[in-house]
C-alpha cells in the first residue's frame, strides 16, 4: 500500500496522480551511449582495445551510479491531487511530505523550457495563502497537473 492510499480521508477522491518525467534518467542514458561507443571503438581498433574497454566499463559503472538514485527518486515520489488537497511525498528512509488544502491554493505556476515543451515536462509551483509548496521539478505533463489543481 502506497503513502497516498494510507493518508486518504474517508470519502476523499483522487482526481490525478502525477509523476516525475523519464528524462531524469538522461545522464545515465548519455553514459550508456558513451560506453557503447567506447566498446564499438574497441572492436574496431584492437591496438587501443584494452583502454577503450576499460573506459567503456567505467562508463557503465558511472551510468549505474547515475541511474539507481534517479530510479529510487522516481519510484518514491508521489504527487496527487484529490478533491480536497494537493499531496507531495518523496523519500525512502527519510520521508518528506507536503500537503495543501485546495481552498488554500491561490495560483499554480508552470515553467517549461523549450526542451520541456517538446518532451512535456516542467516545474510546477503551487502558491497558497501564507505559504507555497516547494517547486516540483521535472514533472511529467505539468499543464495537466495545473488544470487538475485549478479545476474545482
Amino acid at each position: 500500500m502506497g503513502y497516498l492510499e494510507k493518508i486518504l480521508e474517508p470519502g476523499e477522491q483522487v482526481r490525478y496522480v502525477g509523476r516525475l518525467h523519464w528524462l531524469i534518467y538522461l545522464p545515465a542514458i548519455a553514459l550508456v551511449i558513451c560506453a557503447v561507443a567506447l566498446l564499438v571503438a574497441a572492436a574496431i581498433s584492437p591496438q587501443e582495445a584494452p583502454y577503450l574497454i576499460a573506459g567503456g566499463l567505467i562508463a557503465v559503472v558511472f551510468s549505474l551510479l547515475a541511474f539507481i538514485p534517479e530510479l529510487l527518486r522516481r519510484r518514491t515520489t508521489e504527487i496527487a491531487v484529490t478533491d480536497r488537497r494537493v499531496i507531495f511525498k518523496t523519500g525512502i528512509l527519510r520521508r518528506r511530505s507536503v500537503e495543501m488544502n485546495m481552498d488554500k491554493v491561490e495560483s499554480v505556476d508552470v515553467d517549461q523550457s523549450i526542451l520541456g515543451r517538446i518532451f512535456d515536462f516542467g516545474t510546477v509551483l503551487i502558491r497558497g495563502t501564507g505559504a507555497s509548496l516547494e517547486p516540483l521539478y521535472q514533472i511529467q505533463d505539468p499543464l495537466r497537473l495545473r488544470s487538475q489543481i485549478t479545476a474545482r
